[in-house]
């Protein structure tokens, strides 16, 4: 089986490379999620970028070595210019994918993507219809989605699904690998919800820390049954339905590295967060950050229009912050952690979205783990309304308290304390 395009090389280890970038090329979006970090919807931003702009920063792209470039929205194919841009990418020999909710995908546009040299697509699937559609925020979007990867498939594009997991899908696990599976779906790539954008609006949607332990064995579940299935039809290990798990899950549990790689893969393992390092985001008016997801206030690292993106990639600016921090940073229960010399604090967008600043990781299986063995669970308790602007962040706090293992939801408690400082 062929090497992933965003897989590191020996050299990448010797300076940074945007092996991988994640590109929002409009905010414009035919859903307004209730989960959406960027708070996308139907209007572009003020000043996304033009066709000839969008065509220099490919080439800049390929100039700085970047090996895989995902196009997201809001949804890409909103814009009429996307066809070109996927030519331009893909006649650069670079990998060229999408992300969609899939709510407008067409077969034509699904075979117009192709022949401009789309190489797969992954279509956001958050749970059953009932769940998906309220996460969504518009009935009829999970028929939509099912239609749209029938589409791709049947144009001959590599089909994956994304679901970001929450309190309102985790019940329903089992049942959503289910339907992806039948559905065709080769990947499902798992992550958790954020409280970025407006899923900060619904902080009651947020998974609390120590369910992670029950989400991490449910997904080990799935993905064994559907490795013996495989072995048992004599079928290929690769070809068995892969359950991956996004950066902000995991760590250092018994199922990390059954979760964190493909079926037949090598043997991976979270060696910390690779924002500005080997992953690029960029933002649809030319905003550089070091990872897509990041909040965009404290994370800014220069903008296209104003300098050239070789200059904003190697300047030692916010981009950069994985390059150079050190255990300094590190505070709670991560700084005296066993794997912190590796982890450095998990992933660094959803640390900071929950807790107003990176180096400390409340969504850590070896953290809830080790609270679980000495009898306690930690509790995010809702702090600071997020602002209302795109890739924004509230505040949460956190408390301990005794707990015996059992899954039940926690004691009711006030979910707001005003007017507490947010570090931006």
């Amino acid at each position: 089986m062929s090497r992933p395009a965003r897989s590191l090389k020996a050299s990448d280890l010797d300076g940074p490379v945007p092996v991988y970038v994640v590109w929002e090329i409009t905010l414009r979006c035919d859903h307004a999620c209730s989960h959406c970090g960027s708070r996308a919807g139907p209007f572009t931003r003020e000043t996304e970028l033009e066709t000839h702009e969008l065509l220099e920063v490919a080439d800049a792209l390929g100039d700085l070595g970047a090996r895989e470039i995902t196009l997201i929205g809001g949804e890409a194919y909103l814009r009429s210019d996307v066809y070109e841009l996927v030519t331009h990418i893909a006649n650069k020999g670079i990998r060229v994918t999408m992300q969609t909710g899939g709510r407008g995908l067409t077969l034509n546009k699904a075979r117009r993507f192709k022949d401009a040299g789309l190489n797969a697509i992954g279509v956001s699937i958050d749970g059953p219809q009932a769940v998906h559609d309220e996460l969504r925020n518009a009935p009829g979007s999970f028929a939509a989605a099912l239609n749209a990867l029938e589409y791709a498939q049947s144009v001959g594009l590599i089909t994956t699904s994304n679901s970001q997991l929450n309190r309102l899908n985790r019940p329903f696990l089992r049942e959503t690998a289910a339907l992806l599976e039948n559905a065709g779906v080769r990947v499902w790539r798992t992550q958790l919800t954020a409280p970025m954008g407006r899923a900060a609006d619904t902080p009651d949607w947020i998974l609390q820390p120590w369910m992670i332990l029950d989400v991490m064995e449910t997904l080990a579940e799935i993905q064994t049954d559907a490795i013996d299935r495989a072995r048992a039809d004599g079928a290929p290990l690769e070809r068995a339905f892969n359950v991956s798990i996004g950066n902000n899950m995991g760590y250092y549990g018994p199922h990390e590295q059954l979760l964190r790689n493909r079926p037949q893969g090598a043997d991976r393992y979270w060696t910390g967060c690779a924002a500005g390092k080997w992953v690029m985001g960029i933002e649809s008016d030319g905003t550089i950050k070091g990872c897509p997801s990041l909040p965009t206030t404290p994370y800014v690292g220069g903008n296209v229009r104003d300098q050239s993106l070789r200059e904003i990639w190697e300047a030692d600016n916010q981009v950069a912050f994985t390059r150079t921090r050190r255990d300094k940073e590190l505070w709670g229960f991560c700084k005296g952690c066993y794997y912190a010399d590796v982890c450095q604090a998990g992933c660094s967008f959803t640390a900071h979205s929950t807790l107003g600043k990176r180096g400390n990781y409340p969504f850590c299986w070896h953290r809830a783990n080790e609270h679980r063995k000495n009898g306690q669970r930690e509790m995010l308790v809702h702090a600071v309304d997020a602002p209302g602007t795109p890739y924004d962040f509230g505040a949460f706090t956190l408390d301990v308290e005794p707990w015996d293992g059992k899954d039940t939801e926690p004691t009711p408690r006030p979910t707001r304390a005003r007017g507490l400082p947010v570090v931006q």
